[in-house]
């Protein structure tokens, strides 16, 4: 007989610990419902047998306690961004189309639960075409945005998003610009550039103009970001420098008071950018005239490290956090180590770190990686639509989401729960509806780790595969 492979010896190992693959019967009462995702992809976001309470021996405890309490939770999700409606209006059947709308943003048997979405306000590197909403001719401005207009966006974007708010209700929209209108930027483009002096103030129009165009096809935006990336300048996609003087004059002089002056609710979330420039952010709240009016910071992943959203968070709690950008991509193909990478940095991490929401970068693209303009030309859509058939694959991001999105309704909290234990890494919530925990950890190493949950009196033990990840659900 040839020896076991030694991800299905985790398996055994997993169902001796009351963990079989593949069953969906439900947990008795007083158990713990139990899905798990594998590295070798055996397993995805696969239902298993229910762990029965007990003694919770193991030796490696995971402490978990509902009675501290953190930020609520507003959801998990990806962009719509311009290729991703296109692709479902355009590649897919309408049958397609809905079943695919059903799957992410319902909460269904099978439904992933996508309660946050962004979206971009003119062009990204994702879109067909570079546009903003208020284009003019070389030489031409428009101060009074009498050529404002979302037209570009009622093709597809808007009914892809009617059909997402129509399963979702709940469904939490933010946006973020990639660039002002060329004719506001210093190089008369949409690539590159900032604003020219005196175009803060009409900028900050143009955004409440986009709100309210929305809110008119109804689709309220409850938070928009000043700029995508504001410190990053791209040659090839829309994009726009706005330093933290800038930004805090816009917001603190201009957008702010402008919102509140309309009785808006839309929130201000200032940065959008990466873990490694934290003073950025800090520069902006420093400004007393911008604190006033900013609610909260954003995050994206591709340099620096998650550490510092807490960091941040702790020089302003009564801010929020928000993790608003990153992308898989076929840089990093190979799931063993992009998974618990995911988990560690982005849904444990991100949410450890203070997130309200965590969002990956597209919703979908296509099996070219596109369609795009610029930009990434390797990137990974939370699924793949196929331009020729309509059907879909589930990307590594679409199961690192799931482990979360599924089970964490809106309006859960963040509970206390040991935040490593033998390098297995987790996060726990509590649902406000029900008062269910939800616990999520991340097995990043070579081999499997078997430890025990500890949650009151309650006790169960757990053996975790190599490079995993396992959602844990309990009721009180």
């Amino acid at each position: 007989m040839s020896p076991i492979p030694a991800a299905r010896r985790a398996l055994l190992a997993l169902a001796t610990a009351g963990i079989a693959a593949g069953c969906a019967t439900p947990a008795a009462p007083g158990g713990v419902d139990v899905w798990l995702t594998t590295g070798d992809k055996t397993q995805l976001l696969a239902r298993q047998a229910p762990i029965a309470f007990g003694a919770g021996g193991a030796a490696a405890v995971v402490t978990v306690d509902p009675a501290q309490r953190f930020q609520r939770i507003a959801g998990f999700g990806a962009s719509i961004t311009d290729a991703s409606a296109w692709l479902m209006q355009h590649r897919m059947s309408p049958a397609q189309r809905r079943a695919l709308v059903e799957e992410l943003f319902g909460r269904g048997p099978n439904g992933l639960g996508f309660d946050f979405t962004r979206l971009t306000i003119g062009a990204s590197d994702f879109s067909r075409e570079h546009y903003s909403l208020n284009d003019r001719p070389p030489g031409e401005t428009d101060l009074a945005l009498a050529h404002f207009s979302i037209e570009r966006n009622r093709g597809d974007l808007l009914p892809v998003l009617r059909e997402a708010l129509a399963v979702n209700p709940k469904l939490q929209v933010m946006a973020s610009p990639w660039s002002a209108p060329g004719w506001m930027k210093t190089t008369g483009s949409l690539i590159q550039g900032t604003l020219k002096p005196g175009m803060a103030e009409p900028f900050a129009r143009y955004l409440v103009r986009y709100v309210d165009a929305m809110a008119a096809e109804g689709v309220p935006i409850f938070a928009l970001t000043l700029q995508n990336e504001p410190h990053f300048e791209p040659p090839d996609y829309p994009g726009m420098r706005l330093d933290p003087a800038a930004r805090a004059e816009i917001i603190g002089r201009h957008l702010g008071p402008l919102l509140a002056r309309r009785g808006l609710k839309t929130q201000i979330v200032e940065w959008d950018h990466n873990w490694d420039e934290p003073q950025a952010p800090l520069a902006v709240l420093a400004d007393p005239v911008a604190r006033a009016h900013v609610a909260g910071v954003a995050w994206h992943c591709y340099a620096g490290a998650v550490d510092v959203q807490a960091q941040v968070h702790a020089a302003h709690p009564d801010k929020d956090t928000w993790f608003t950008e990153c992308s898989g991509g076929e840089w990093k193909p190979h799931w063993p180590e992009t998974l618990p990478w995911m988990m560690r940095h982005v849904v444990i991490g991100a949410t450890r770190g203070w997130a309200r929401g965590v969002l990956m970068w597209n919703l979908a693209l296509d099996e070219r990686h596109g369609p795009h303009l610029g930009g990434c030309k390797d990137c990974r859509g939370v699924v793949t639509i196929d331009s020729r058939t309509g059907e879909v694959t589930r990307n590594l991001e679409y199961y690192a989401l799931g482990h979360a999105s599924r089970f964490v309704r809106q309006g859960a909290e963040r509970i206390q729960s040991t935040p490593v234990v033998d390098g297995v890494d987790t996060v726990a919530f509590r649902n406000a509806d029900d008062g269910s925990i939800v616990l999520v950890a991340s097995n990043p190493a070579p081999a499997a780790r078997r430890f025990a949950v500890h949650e009151g009196a309650r006790r169960f033990d757990v053996t975790l595969p190599r490079e995993s990840v396992a959602t844990f659900v309990w009721r009180p």
